[in-house]
């Protein structure tokens, strides 16, 4: 699955596509040199994994989002 960063767009956090990557750390480094952030929050659900990337004061300046693969259960 991919790890999808995004920049916060002054509207949006899920505003504008920075970049996809096949592997958290790649993303994490990509968010660092692109939207320089101060802390990340990891949030894990039934559908996606979020990293929240906030700076100075808690202000958000974007997100890295990876899907969950759906597992159809088989009908027999």
């Amino acid at each position: 699955m991919l790890w999808k960063v995004y920049k916060y767009d002054g509207h949006y956090i899920k505003g504008e596509l920075v970049s996809k990557h096949r592997s958290q750390t790649a993303a994490l480094k990509k968010a660092k040199e692109v939207i320089g952030h101060l802390t990340e929050v990891e949030e894990v659900n039934k559908e996606e994994h979020l990293i929240w990337l906030d700076g100075e004061g808690g202000d958000p300046l974007g997100v890295i989002v990876q899907k969950q693969k759906s597992r159809a259960k088989k009908i027999s």
